[in-house]
């Protein structure tokens, strides 16, 4: 009996243990699944009843601390985090341009040529084959066109690795790398919802529009990507602030597309255009008039595709001119 209440006991501690382990674990307290732990991470509480559950986590920070940005550069360690944006993933070596030494002293005219070959081998080996290259080219590449297209370091991160899966899966064989690169640039900035027309991507790029439209739809295919149709309403920001217009325009044209779109009328149009239109039909309603011209050069569509969207949503929406 007694062995048999002691393997009975062990059973509740170890499935106790595994619950634990598994997310399950609960306030002893009040029954809570609210835990939540201290911002230096050193305790585990409880959200309802406020008891302290465990008190003795293992701090996995550095020994040091810091209060400012500065201070925390300074007594840091270690090097910035690996990127996808280079070809090596950051895990290289850098020697400083500048002529000195660890105390600020200047090299000597002997040291300085040392220095100057050093860089340059330094330089040549960092690419160690043709692959890794054109790899190199095609990242700065797309961090010029990035930058071009002001878009933030998230969407550098996912067009470079949209284009090393392109790489490894033969896809740039028969295909220009600049043509591979602008089309994993444009995915990047659709899958992160910062979208950017095709007219766009093809201004800050040497390659021509149609090239990259079926290098995208190619890659997307072989990828699986499953890029969803773009929203209008994420164009209405930009397109307003370019115009100068207020919130209220913006406000406006948020409407119209909503309402439009749930009639079907956004089935098979361009969104620059859906959004173009509801911008200049918005800005009339708002007593802030733009010309279809102005409206048509910062959304680069047509006057005529301005002019067509316009009539339909003003119909869709009951308005008469």
């Amino acid at each position: 009996m007694e062995r048999t209440r002691r393997l009975t006991e062990q059973d509740e501690e170890t499935t106790e243990q595994e619950e634990q382990k598994g997310g399950r674990q609960q306030c002893p307290e009040c029954d809570s699944a609210d835990l939540v732990k201290s911002a230096d991470g050193s305790e585990l509480v409880c959200g309802d009843c406020g008891l302290v559950i465990e008190e003795t986590n293992v701090d996995r920070g550095p020994e040091w601390r810091a209060f400012n940005h500065q201070e925390r550069q300074s007594k840091s360690r270690v090097g910035a985090p690996t990127t996808n944006t280079m070809h090596d993933k950051g895990l290289t070596t850098t020697i400083d341009w500048k002529d000195k030494d660890a105390y600020g002293r200047s090299l000597s005219s002997k040291k300085r040529s040392q220095m100057h070959r050093l860089r340059k081998w330094q330089e040549r080996i960092r690419t160690k084959d043709a692959g890794e290259r054109n790899l190199q080219f095609a990242l700065s590449e797309t961090d010029r066109m990035a930058s071009a297209l002001g878009v933030p370091r998230s969407v550098r991160e996912v067009a470079s690795v949209i284009y090393r899966k392109a790489l490894n899966e033969d896809l740039i064989r028969g295909r220009s790398i600049e043509g591979v690169a602008t089309s994993a640039l444009y995915a990047a900035c659709r899958k992160e919802g910062i979208p950017r027309s095709l007219e766009e991507v093809s201004g800050v790029s040497r390659v021509d529009r149609k090239e990259i439209g079926r290098t995208y739809r190619y890659v997307s295919q072989e990828l699986g990507l499953e890029m969803k149709p773009v929203d209008p309403k994420k164009y209405v920001p930009r397109f307003c602030s370019e115009l100068e217009l207020g919130e209220e325009v913006q406000a406006k044209a948020n409407e119209i597309i909503e309402t439009t779109a749930e009639k079907g009328l956004l089935s098979g149009k361009s969104p620059t255009g859906y959004a173009a239109a509801a911008i200049y039909a918005s800005s009339l309603l708002c007593n802030a008039k733009k010309t279809q011209r102005e409206v048509a050069e910062v959304a680069q569509v047509t006057e005529v595709t301005i002019r067509n969207r316009y009539q339909e949503q003003i119909e869709a929406m009951g308005i008469h001119e």
